[in-house]
């Protein structure tokens, strides 16, 4: 029985055959994924997908709750699952936001990142 929480979160190696979760739960669960082709080929919902309990159109974009496009999880009692493909170009796009958000609530930090010569990153 899986219980609503906020999200599951399946973030393990993607490879052909690898599987975290119960295809059933994708199944039962509004499914979201940085990259859906990568999601249901060697991702969390290739077998959810080979069984036929999902369609490819099931399994959402990250990116559509960001935009706006896709409402996200909408009720206390709805099931989520994402499936972290490893997308590196998303992932710097959500740090970017997240920085954006702690600037305009007026957290600040700095931080020193250290290559040929020292250079400072405030946010």
């Amino acid at each position: 029985m899986w219980h609503p929480v906020a999200i599951w979160r399946a973030c393990g190696t993607d490879t052909k055959g690898k599987q975290e979760v119960e295809a059933a739960l994708l199944a039962r669960a509004t499914v979201f994924t940085d990259e859906v082709a990568q999601s249901v080929s060697i991702g969390e919902a290739q077998h959810a997908v080979a069984e036929g309990l999902i369609a490819e159109s099931d399994v959402h974009q990250l990116g559509a709750v960001i935009n706006g496009t896709h409402a996200g999880r909408v009720s206390d009692d709805q099931i989520t699952l994402f499936d972290g493909t490893g997308v590196g170009l998303q992932d710097l796009a959500v740090a970017a936001a997240v920085v954006d958000l702690a600037v305009a609530q007026g957290l600040r930090s700095r931080w020193i990142f250290r290559r040929a010569k020292r250079r400072s990153f405030e946010m």
